[in-house]
This record gives structure tokens, sequence and C-alpha cells, in this order.
């Protein structure tokens, strides 16, 4: 087949009924106005327009059950407080995320920072200095001797029991005061927590190192009945992914084991499909495994999260209006 017969081919014509529609800036455009010019483009500011279309059309439904999986340095990064906005607001269901996430947000609940700092630096120096650097983010080691306290205090209200990780977690965050914790935000809002690799955090340490001396027994499986019950009862289903790791594939195996499936998913990430890792694996994947339904709106978004994802909720916040926990 030619050229021409390609053209003259009854399938061509139907693929070319969408023309590349150029984005248009203007002086004083919101957010959203932004994101609707960008539906028109391609690569990833088209990709990063439909995930609005998706994420805002999840939001919407009342019958979602929402889930959010949050991985890499995000806290660190400064997107806590879209996070527990988006928990105030009714729009996160179930939190699925790393201990390390939970670790820099109690370090900002007890009035400690992050700082901004530089890649380009000399890390030896930095660690005689006893200052931790996340890429860009500097963290002074001194700030884990007040979260270790706060911990062992907290754990210490726990001496003999035995408790799941999200327990543990709800625990932790009604210890804190501050209104723009996740923890405590989840705490507040009644919102379960859940994190499966705890023992790779400080928060997981410090609790091997209570039971030295203490009792306390953190039941890894007890969250499994809990986590697939409200699996089971949603009667639709819709997963934010930011990154991958543990929080994408616990979120998204959870409906290996109901019959169900999910409507609605978008991930947010730098990693590339290619490796086979899961961090990068595509939701077409992960229709394979019946983890996405067939028919499910779905889009992944190639790109720093710390762009993407601050732009897809303002857009779709700006589209829904006050719509919120707080407004029904």
């Amino acid at each position: 087949m030619d050229h021409r017969d390609k053209l003259n081919h009854p399938n061509h014509h139907s693929r070319l009924e969408q023309p590349i529609n150029h984005a248009h800036i203007t002086p004083g455009m919101s957010v959203d106005e932004l994101v609707n010019q960008l539906s028109g483009c391609a690569f990833g500011a088209g990709r990063l327009a439909e995930a609005v279309d998706i994420y805002t059309a999840m939001l919407g439904d009342s019958e979602c059950t929402k889930f959010f999986g949050l991985a890499g340095a995000m806290v660190p990064a400064g997107m806590r407080n879209i996070v527990s906005s988006l928990i105030r607001d009714g729009h996160i269901d179930v939190l699925v995320t790393t201990g390390a996430n939970m670790v820099h947000d109690i370090i900002e609940s007890l009035g400690l920072h992050h700082f901004k700092g530089s890649d380009l630096v000399d890390d030896i120096q930095l660690k005689h200095d006893q200052v931790n650097r996340i890429y860009d983010v500097f963290l002074p080691e001194e700030h884990f001797t007040d979260v270790e306290e706060f911990l062992q205090s907290a754990y210490l209200e726990l001496e003999g029991q035995t408790i799941s990780i999200r327990e543990l977690l709800t625990h932790i965050g009604s210890k804190l005061e501050d209104k723009d914790s996740i923890l405590k935000c989840a705490y507040d809002a009644k919102i379960p927590i859940y994190c499966p690799a705890i023992q790779d955090s400080i928060v997981g340490l410090q609790a091997w190192l209570f039971k030295q001396t203490g009792k306390l027994v953190v039941d890894a499986f007890a969250d499994m009945r809990e986590f697939m019950d409200i699996c089971y009862d949603a009667k639709r289903a819709g997963a934010l992914l930011i990154g991958g790791g543990v929080p994408k594939n616990y979120i998204l195996q959870s409906m290996l084991v109901t019959p169900k499936d999910f409507d609605y998913a978008i991930q947010l990430t730098t990693d590339r499909p290619d490796s086979g890792g899961l961090s990068g694996a595509t939701l077409d994947e992960a229709q394979s495994w019946g983890k996405v339904g067939e028919d499910a709106k779905a889009m992944t978004v190639y790109g720093d999260a710390t762009i993407t994802l601050p732009i897809m909720v303002a857009a779709a916040r700006s589209r829904l209006g006050g719509e919120g926990r707080g407004t029904k």
C-alpha cells in the first residue's frame, strides 16, 4: 500500500477528525482557562487537559469512592497543603502513602521546616553541617530529634496494645494540632491513611525502637480486611496516583479480590514504562490485570507531579466551585 492508498484507506479519515488547536495564552487567564487551551494540544499538554476532565468527573461523582496514592517526596517539595485541603473538602476517601511522606508531614506539624536548597552543592560539607538533602530541599538533622521524641511519646500511650498501621497513623494524627497536617486532617475527617511499607520510614524505625523496651504490636495484615471492605462497598471507584511504588500497587491490587475494577484512574509520573517497573507502568497495562476497567476513564500524565498536580487540582476545583464535604 503506497501513501495514496493509505490516504484513501477507510480508517484513515476517521483518524483525522480532530485538528490540533493551538493554545492561545492571554493576560490574567485562570488556571482552568489555561487547561482548556491545552485541551486542543498534543503531548503532555493534551494529556494533562484530559486528566483534568477525568479528575473533575471523578470528584463530581457522588457514588465514587476516591483513592489517593501518594508516593515520592511530595511533602518535602511543598505539596502537603494540597493533599490536606483535598481531605478537608471530601475529595479523598482513602489515602495510601509512604511512611516518609508522613514523617515529613510530622516535621512540618511540629513547627519545623524544610528549606529551599540546591542540587549543586557539596554533599560532604552538608553532612558535616548536619543537613540532609532531598534533591534541592534541605532538612536539618536536628529536626529528627524532635520527631523521635514526639513519636516515642505517642507510642508510650499505646503501651501493651496490638493495633493496625492505619490505627497507628490515626493515633499519631490525633496528637497533632497543625490544621494543614495531612495526618491531622485525616483524623478530623475520619479518613483512613494506609501505609503498607511503614517500616521503611522513621515512623517504623521508631516503633521498632520502642519495642526494644516497651510493648507494642503493629499488625501489618490487620488493615487488609478494612481496606478490602471499602473496595467491596464502593459503587464506583476512582484512583489518583502520584508516582508509583507501594501506594500505587496497594490501591490497584485491591480490586483483584473483588468483582469490580476502577472506573476512573489518573497517574502522574516521571517514570517510563519500558523498564517494566511499576511506577512507569501504564494504566492500559493495569487493564490486562483487571485492575482498571475496560471502559474506565483513564490517563497517565508524564511529568513532574509538583507541576502537574497543582495545575490539575486548581482547574478541577475551579470547575466544581464550592462542592466538597463542607458544603454537602
